[in-house]
C-alpha cells in the first residue's frame, strides 16, 4: 500500500515536473503537485529508520533530470534574452578585472597548477581545470554585483551558472576540437542556460532558503550541478546522482551577507558553487559515484528535516523558459537589486536636492519588505560589500553626486561626511503594496519611492519607480543600455581591434550562435 502511493506521487510530481507549457490547467496542476509532494514526504516520514532498503529517488531530483534531458527549448524570445545574459555577464567578468581584490581570486588553486588545453579564464591568459575555472568565471561575473537577478521567495542570479557552462563548454569544446568532434557552440550554451535559469528561478518562486539561514548560492550549485552532468554526457541517472550529492552538501550560511559580519566572500561564493557543480558533474559521469536517493526526504537525514523545518519543497510552476524570459538585469547601476528603482528614484531627485543637501529634515524610503529585511542598515559601513548592500548609501550617493558606480562603493567616496549625514535622516519602512507587487507572478515588480522633506516644511514629490530598466516590461528600452555596458566593459579591459572583432561577431546573432564556443572564449583572452 505505501510503495503504491509513493509510486502515485512521484508520477504526479514527474507528470507535472516536466511541463514546459502551463495551460489553462495549471492551477489545477500545480494544486495536485503540492499534495502529492506533502502526501510523499508523509509517507518517506513513516519509513522505519532503521530500514536500509533504499527508495526511489526524489520525485524533485527526477523531474530535474527529465527537464534537463528532455525538454527542448524553443522560445525564441527566452534564447534572445539568454544571449544578451550572456553578453552581459561577461561584461561584468570584464568590469571586476578592474579590482585586485577580485583578480587575486582567478588563477590556479595552488601556484603552477594550470591546464594547459583547459578552460579559458575571460581577461587573463589562465587555463585551468574546468572545475577551477568555474570558480574563477563565476567570481568574475558575481564580483560587482551587477550581473541578472530574480527575485521571489528566493532571490539570487541566475547566470552565476554561467560560470559553471562557459568553463566546462570550454573545456569540452577544446577537447572536442582535438579529438577532431564538433565543439561545444554558443547556441549551446544559450540552451543550458535556460535550463540553469528556469531551475534556479522556479524553485526560488516558493522556497525561501534565506528564512532558514541558507545562501541563495545553494540553487547555482543545484542548477549548475544539473546541466553540467549533461554536458559531460551524463544521463537521467547520473543526474540524480549528481544533484543528490548538491542537496547533501546542505548549504553555505548568508553570514557574510548581513552586518555585522558583511564582506567580500558574498562576490566568490557563487564561484565556489559553480566549481562545487563541476566536481558532482565530474564524479558522477566520470567515476561513477553512487547517489543519494531520498536525499531530501530521508527522515531526520535527509534536506528537508535537517535544514528546512521538514517542509517539502513548493511549487508555483512546471520548468519551461519563464525565468529566463523574465529575468532581471542590472543595467545602469551596480546595486542590489531591491534597491535599484530607488537609486532611480533618487537620481531623479538629484538635481532639486544637490543645492540643499544642508536644509533636508528628512529623507522617506519606502520598499519591499525584501528591501527593509536585507538591505536596511544603520551605523558605519565596513566595507565594499558593506554599502552595496546598504539601501540608504545607495540613495544617498545619487542624491549628492548624481551617479552610482562600482568607484562609489570604495573608502575613498565613503568618507565624504555628507553620505552618513543624509543616511542618518533617513526612514526605511516596508510599503505592503509594493510587497504585493513583487510577488505577483503577473508583475514582479521591484517597487520603491523615496522622498525629501526639508527643514522649511517643504519637500519633494515622492518618486515612485515600480520595476527597473532591467525589467521585462522595459526590454526595449533597456537593451541598447545593456550593449553600451558590454561595450564599454570590453574597451576598458581588452585590446581595441580585438573589441572591434568581438562586437562584429556579436551584432551577428546567426553567426555568434554557430560559433564554436572556445573560439568565442578565445576572444576574451589576454
Amino acid at each position: 500500500m505505501m510503495r503504491a502511493a509513493f509510486a502515485f506521487a512521484s508520477a504526479q510530481l514527474r507528470t507535472t515536473y516536466c511541463l514546459v507549457r502551463n495551460d489553462g490547467d495549471a492551477g489545477r496542476i500545480w494544486h495536485n503537485l503540492r499534495l502529492a509532494n506533502l502526501r510523499k514526504h508523509a509517507l518517506m516520514s513513516q519509513n522505519d529508520i532503521r530500514s536500509a532498503r533504499r527508495p526511489d529517488p526524489d520525485a524533485p531530483m527526477v523531474a530535474i533530470a527529465d527537464y534537463v534531458v528532455d525538454a527542448a527549448i524553443d522560445s525564441q524570445e527566452a534564447l534572445d534574452t539568454a544571449r544578451y545574459v550572456l553578453l552581459d555577464s561577461l561584461a561584468c567578468a570584464m568590469l571586476a578585472m578592474a579590482f585586485p581584490e577580485c583578480t587575486k581570486h582567478l588563477g590556479p588553486i595552488v601556484p603552477g597548477a594550470v591546464l594547459p588545453g583547459g578552460a579559458r579564464v575571460p581577461g587573463t591568459g589562465f587555463e585551468l581545470d574546468p572545475a577551477q575555472a568555474a570558480f574563477a568565471i563565476g567570481t568574475q561575473i558575481r564580483w560587482l554585483d551587477f550581473n541578472d537577478t530574480w527575485l521571489a521567495a528566493e532571490w539570487g542570479h541566475p547566470s552565476d551558472n554561467l560560470g559553471t557552462i562557459l568553463a566546462l563548454g570550454d573545456y569540452l569544446a577544446r577537447r572536442a576540437q582535438r579529438e577532431g568532434r564538433s565543439p561545444v557552440t554558443v547556441a549551446d550554451v544559450l540552451r543550458y542556460a535556460v535550463k540553469a535559469h528556469e531551475i534556479q528561478g522556479v524553485y526560488a518562486l516558493k522556497n525561501s532558503f534565506n528564512r532558514v539561514g541558507l545562501d541563495h548560492v545553494i540553487l547555482v550549485r543545484l542548477a549548475s550541478t544539473a546541466v553540467a552532468t549533461h554536458m559531460l554526457g551524463g544521463g537521467k541517472d547520473a543526474i540524480v546522482a549528481a544533484v543528490s550529492h548538491s542537496w547533501i552538501d546542505n548549504g553555505a550560511l548568508r553570514t557574510y551577507r548581513h552586518a555585522p559580519n558583511t564582506g567580500p566572500r558574498k562576490s566568490w561564493a557563487a564561484g565556489d558553487a559553480c566549481r562545487r557543480a563541476v566536481i558532482h558533474a565530474l564524479n558522477a559521469v566520470d567515476k561513477g559515484v553512487v547517489g543519494y536517493p531520498s536525499a531530501l526526504s530521508a527522515q531526520t537525514w535527509g534536506f528537508y528535516d535537517v535544514a528546512f523545518g521538514g517542509k517539502p519543497f513548493d511549487f508555483e510552476r512546471g520548468f519551461g523558459s519563464y525565468v529566463m524570459e523574465n529575468v532581471l538585469f542590472k543595467i545602469s547601476y551596480p546595486a542590489e537589486f531591491h534597491a535599484q528603482t530607488a537609486v532611480e528614484a533618487a537620481m531623479r531627485l538629484h538635481p532639486l536636492v544637490k543645492d540643499r543637501l544642508d536644509s533636508i529634515e528628512r529623507i522617506e524610503i519606502e520598499t519591499q519588505e525584501a528591501g527593509a529585511r536585507i538591505i536596511d542598515k544603520t551605523g558605519p559601513l565596513a566595507n565594499y560589500a558593506d554599502r552595496d548592500h546598504c539601501i540608504q548609501y545607495m540613495v544617498a550617493v545619487p542624491l549628492i553626486f548624481g551617479r552610482l558606480g562600482a568607484d562609489d562603493y570604495g573608502d575613498a567616496v565613503a568618507a565624504d561626511a555628507r553620505i552618513d549625514a543624509l543616511r542618518n535622516k533617513m526612514v526605511v519602512r516596508e510599503n505592503p503594496a509594493f510587497t504585493r507587487d513583487y510577488f505577483d507572478p503577473d508583475k514582479r515588480f521591484i517597487g520603491n519611492s523615496v522622498q525629501v522633506l526639508f527643514k522649511d516644511g517643504s519637500s519633494t514629490e515622492r518618486v515612485v519607480v515600480d520595476y527597473p530598466i532591467g525589467h521585462r516590461k522595459r526590454r526595449a528600452e533597456g537593451i541598447p543600455v545593456l550593449m553600451r555596458k558590454f561595450e564599454n566593459a570590453l574597451r576598458g579591459h581588452l585590446p581595441q581591434s580585438r573589441v572591434s572583432r568581438i562586437l562584429e561577431l556579436c551584432a551577428d546573432p546567426r553567426r555568434l550562435d554557430a560559433t564554436p564556443l572556445n573560439q568565442f572564449m578565445d576572444l576574451f583572452a589576454r
